[in-house]
């Protein structure tokens, strides 16, 4: 165990102290002990570190704003700990922390496996619209809804002390820590970078998991050089929970056989011989599918120069608005509307909103004032759900609201009260 900075990461290690060292990363709203099921068999050969992302399973609550100040915080735990060449393995979250340290800190990988992973998960919209609902709501909602998106029905039914377990996980972890790892998660898009990984890739799936699911898999080993992918029948999204025996043999074989030697002249650890011999496959393990071939990945393009405010304009733009409206405009623009878009983009969005003055909280709330006061409802609703995936509470809202009653009349915030009620009742209430 370990005392935690916060720019370090809760770890633990397991096996031998002078053997190479495996790091197991976790996914989103889970702990270390995800992979209590896979310690026994890998610590046969691996000296295992695993750890927890912040704010989980009693880690300190110092939120992290993004995958690279993940994979940042876990390189200064390493090098603290003289650990300096490692194989990794990650589930979702912790495969995207993987992935990063693949793309941003080659040297340091001898191997690599990303379980249930994708290069982006789902859309930005629906991780600051799960933030959204965390923050007016707890955790609870995502909690109870955790067994459906992580097993397969038939698990969680037979496994009712794990399902529970794993419930529990998720209510015990900080929101704002949570909150922080869905944003994260939002911003995370390396699909035009994977042609650059180059240490040995596992991709392991499950074939029922639809969250990142066999087609994410896919598109990981199409775009990653040296990949193979592996699917295991009969498991969702928190595979090496729902079928442990099958992930182990996995990763044992993968990591027993794809352990990229140092250069000569390089120093870290000792690394695995190539020859070490796979473990027996437990036998009530279902065999998982054969790895399937891959395919070269294009190489990512190529950019000259600083971005011009366009570019950062529409960045800010989906951040605040949302994916969804950003594109139902630039969709509904022709040639007569264009230049307007273009200016909006770029004056509104890449100038004054991404100027470093005030939070995009504070911003919010100057604007939602101005709309009150504007009478602008339409917009006012647009940037009523901005202001919460901006971190504003439906208190606070109601509490901006107010204030504009009493300077922009209580007509104005009457008609601003409707909109903003029925607004914050969509974008908070839990799904069923």
């Amino acid at each position: 165990m370990s005392e935690t900075p916060p720019n370090t990461l809760q770890y633990r290690f397991d096996g031998p102290e002078d053997a190479p060292v495996l790091i197991l990363g976790p996914s989103l709203g889970t702990t270390w002990h995800m992979w209590d099921r896979q310690i026994p068999e890998l610590t046969k050969q691996w000296r295992v570190f695993r750890f927890d992302l912040p704010g989980h399973g009693g880690a300190p609550a110092h939120p992290a704003a993004s995958v690279a100040d993940l994979a940042t915080r876990l390189l200064a735990t390493l090098e603290g700990l003289g650990v300096h060449r490692f194989g990794y393995a990650g589930c979702a979250l912790g495969g995207a922390v993987g992935i990063e340290l693949a793309l941003r800190h080659p040297e340091r990988l001898a191997s690599l496996a990303l379980i249930a992973a994708s290069p982006r998960f789902g859309t930005a919209d629906e991780f600051r619209q799960r933030g959204v609902i965390v923050r007016t709501n707890g955790l609870d909602p995502i909690a109870r809804s955790a067994p459906e998106r992580w097993f397969t029905g038939g698990f969680a039914a037979a496994q009712p002390a794990i399902t529970e377990w794993a419930v529990q996980m998720v209510r015990t972890t900080d929101p704002g820590c949570y909150i922080a790892a869905c944003e994260a998660l939002a911003s995370f898009d390396v699909r035009a970078g994977l042609g650059s990984v180059g240490v040995p890739t596992l991709v392991l799936v499950g074939s029922e998991d639809q969250v990142t699911g066999p087609a994410e898999a896919r598109t990981l080993v199409a775009g990653i050089p040296d990949a193979r992918l592996a699917v295991v029948p009969g498991a969702s999204h928190l595979v090496p929970v729902e079928q442990p025996a099958a992930v182990t043999d996995l990763l044992v074989r993968h990591f027993s056989t794809a352990w990229q030697p140092l250069p000569e002249n390089a120093t870290g650890h000792v690394v695995l011989p190539a020859a070490a011999a796979p473990a027996a496959p437990v036998a009530v393990a279902p065999q998982p599918a054969p790895v399937a071939a891959i395919a070269p990945a294009a190489a990512p393009p190529q950019t000259q120069g600083a971005p011009d405010t366009y570019d950062a304009g529409i960045k800010v733009r989906r951040e605040v608005l949302g994916d969804a409206h950003v594109d139902r405009i630039l969709e509904q623009t022709d040639a007569f509307s264009e230049d307007f878009q273009k200016l909006v983009t770029r004056y509104a969005w890449g100038e004054v909103w991404d100027r470093p003055g005030l939070d995009r909280r504070t911003r919010s709330c100057v604007t939602l004032t101005a709309l009150v006061a504007g009478g602008h409802l339409d917009e006012l609703a647009v940037h009523t759900r901005a202001a919460l995936r901006n971190g504003l509470t439906p208190d606070e809202i109601k509490e901006v609201l107010l204030q504009a009653a009493v300077y922009c009349g209580v007509p104005a915030a009457s008609r601003a009260f409707r909109v903003a009620q029925q607004v914050v009742r969509e974008e908070t209430t839990p799904p069923e």
